[in-house]
């Protein structure tokens, strides 16, 4: 699954990824670029957090349904168990 197969990129092809970005930018460059992907991805989340709080704010002004989601959710977690029902037996093998 995902654990096993971070995005299907083995090991060995992370730790190579890794060792050309160590050559390419440096020890002393890798902090930084680390840093700053942090960053961005933390302002990203933010503003997809702002963007969620001001659309509920405005269907609640508006008197819309907000529990909508949990609807949604739910025939989510219908289906999936419909399909748990229907595939389980047959399970995917290791490559």
């Amino acid at each position: 699954m995902i654990s096993n197969h971070l995005l299907f990129i083995s090991g060995a092809e992370i730790a190579f990824i890794l060792f050309f970005v160590l050559l390419i930018f440096g020890a002393d460059k890798i902090p930084e670029i680390a840093r700053g992907l942090g960053k961005g991805m933390r302002q990203i989340k933010d503003a997809t957090n702002d963007i969620k709080s001001e659309i509920t704010k405005t269907a609640e002004k508006q008197g819309l349904d907000i529990d909508i989601t949990k609807d949604v959710r739910k025939e989510i977690d219908s289906i999936k168990d419909d399909i748990e029902e229907f595939g389980g037996s047959v399970k995917r093998g290791k490559f």
